[in-house]
């Protein structure tokens, strides 16, 4: 298999993000699973349990992505790019209430919208000549 933009990204973003959810239950002892406030990770970002479990999970499908192919990898990345691009616009809107189930604060919402940038922009613009290609690797 040959190396991608989208592979690299997905594969150290996956890598980063299984990272900060395994280091996010560190600071969450005694946090409600689904609790609008929760503790801080690196002195900065909120997280909760459920929040923790969200970045494993996106961990884990960017990371098994980025070491499939180029193809599921550019997907994968548009597909968390997206999301994050979402979860970061509305974030904005859901801190300070009660729909906030992911404690979400400030910090997280620069975070989720620098990431949908990378992931999101390398799903676009790199790796466009596999677009037209049969082979998966």
């Amino acid at each position: 298999m040959r190396t991608s933009p989208n592979r690299i990204v997905g594969t150290v973003f996956g890598a980063v993000y299984l990272l900060v959810g395994l280091l996010g239950f560190a600071v969450t002892g005694g946090v409600g699973f689904i609790a609008t406030d929760g503790g801080l990770l690196l002195g900065l970002f909120q997280v909760n349990p459920l929040h923790n479990i969200a970045h494993l999970l996106i961990g884990g499908a960017l990371l098994v992505a980025g070491l499939s192919g180029i193809r599921p990898a550019k997907a994968t990345n548009g597909v968390v790019g997206a999301a994050y691009l979402l979860l970061g616009i509305a974030g904005f809107f859901l801190a300070g209430t009660a729909l906030n189930i992911l404690a979400l604060n400030t910090a997280d919402h620069f975070l989720h919208l620098a990431s949908a940038i990378v992931l999101l922009g390398t799903a676009l613009a790199a790796d466009r000549a596999e677009a037209g290609r049969t082979s998966i690797a």
